[in-house]
C-alpha cells in the first residue's frame, strides 16, 4: 500500500512490492528540516479535506521553508 501524501504513478508490480523505498519527495523534505511542518500540514489536509483549513499549517511550513532558503543564500 502506499503511503498518503505525495500520490506516484508505479510502472510494474515489482515497484509496488518494494514499499521500503524512501519516496523521493520525503526524502527532500527530511533534507529541508521542515519535516515535522509539512506532517502536521499533511495530517491536517487528510482530517480536514481543504487547505483552507490548514492555514497555521500552511504558514508553518511555509515559514520554515523561507527560512531554510535563506540559510542557503
Amino acid at each position: 500500500m502506499a503511503r498518503p501524501g505525495h500520490a506516484r504513478n508505479r510502472g510494474s508490480l515489482e515497484e509496488d512490492e518494494d514499499e521500503e523505498a524512501e519516496d523521493p519527495v520525503d526524502a527532500m523534505i527530511l533534507r529541508t528540516g521542515c519535516a515535522v511542518q509539512h506532517r502536521e500540514l499533511q495530517e491536517c489536509m487528510a482530517a480536514r479535506q481543504d487547505w483552507r483549513h490548514c492555514q497555521p499549517q500552511v504558514r508553518a511550513f511555509g515559514e520554515c521553508m523561507a527560512r531554510r532558503q535563506r540559510a542557503e543564500e
